[in-house]
């Protein structure tokens, strides 16, 4: 089922803009991360803001809120969109296809999106104004040819690991917040599967944007609220 809400979620089906409102568990006082914490940064690039090929509208507001809450934790993960040319998730490598069609894949239904976040392009490159020089780890993802990749933990295959889990588990980090873009697909996507991976998960909200497809974004916070992702936003943390 989990899957299948998924394959949902990313179809952005007409069904879903009547899904419930947004969850919200906001925290009994500050939040401190400590160092079993550790923030997830989620494709801040610049082919996700304004001025991308794939922009998140007010993608570069998340900008200023990740970089302030940053200072606060001492474990640090990015994630960037890592596409070769003519990856399986652009419209333009399937004849007749326009952007934000679907196709059907061997792993289920995909989205077709423009071109974006091409390997070692300036589109593909992490925001100019991110200043988390202490970050210690960048995953890419999205890089196989046939697979598209939204989480941080899994290829959308969902076979193919990252490593991340395996990572953050040897550095004895128990509690992950995620932050980024967007919101609906590769945040929430990044918190369900730290869930999965048995990380206590926030998602800061007003430190992420979202596309909001026919409803994707009501979703999301349903399904996240349902596996327990708590939702918060960045008053909620400690990290003076």
């Amino acid at each position: 089922m989990r899957e299948l809400n998924r394959r949902t979620l990313l179809q952005s089906v007409a069904l879903l803009a009547g899904a419930g409102l947004p969850w919200a568990a906001f925290a009994a006082g500050k939040i401190k991360p400590d160092a079993k914490s550790a923030l997830i940064v989620v494709d801040v690039q610049n082919c996700f803001v304004t001025g991308g090929t794939l922009p998140v509208k007010n993608g570069e507001e998340v900008v200023p809120v990740i970089n302030r809450i940053a200072q606060g934790f001492r474990n640090v993960v990015m994630t960037q969109d890592w596409h070769p040319s003519g990856h399986a998730s652009f419209a333009t490598s399937y004849p007749g296809k326009k952007a934000f069609e679907t196709t059907k894949l061997a792993y289920g239904m995909q989205v077709l999106w423009p071109d974006h976040c091409v390997q070692g392009s300036d589109d593909a490159a992490l925001h100019k104004d991110l200043q988390i020089a202490h970050a210690q780890m960048i995953v890419r993802k999205g890089y196989n040819q046939g697979v598209d990749s939204y989480s941080a933990f899994e290829e959308a295959d969902r076979k193919t690991s990252t490593g991340l889990a395996g990572y953050l588990r040897q550095r004895g980090i128990k509690t992950v917040f995620v932050t980024g873009l967007a919101t609906d697909f590769c945040v929430a996507w990044t918190a369900l599967d730290a869930r999965k991976a048995g990380f206590e998960t926030y998602v800061v909200e007003d430190a992420t944007r979202g596309i909001d497809l026919n409803g994707s974004l009501a979703a999301a916070w349903k399904q996240m609220a349902a596996k327990g992702v708590k939702r918060i936003q960045s008053g909620d943390l400690d990290v003076a």
